[in-house]
């Protein structure tokens, strides 16, 4: 994946998520989960690296910007729980 640049942390609140996955489907799932709570850029695909196992993708959120109506800056552990159901 390419380097973290300083924009996209330049504040409290804004995250960068690297998510690995067995496939596309679980890592876009959990992609979602994150876009239902807070502002996110989409990744659109994932990205396989030959000789690595599954899928990887990047996504941007913004803590202050909730989008659902129970977002909360404490529901990562609820996306969490989620994703290990």
């Amino acid at each position: 994946m390419n380097p973290i640049h300083e924009v996209h942390v330049s504040e409290p609140g804004l995250v960068v998520v690297d998510v690995a996955a067995a496939d596309d489907d679980t890592a876009l799932a959990f992609q979602q989960l994150l876009a239902d709570r807070w502002a996110t850029s989409s990744a659109g695909c994932t990205t396989h690296d030959v000789g690595q196992p599954g899928v990887r993708l990047r996504c941007y959120l913004d803590l202050n910007q909730p989008v659902g109506s129970d977002a909360q800056a404490d529901a990562l552990p609820l996306v969490l729980a989620e994703v290990q159901q």
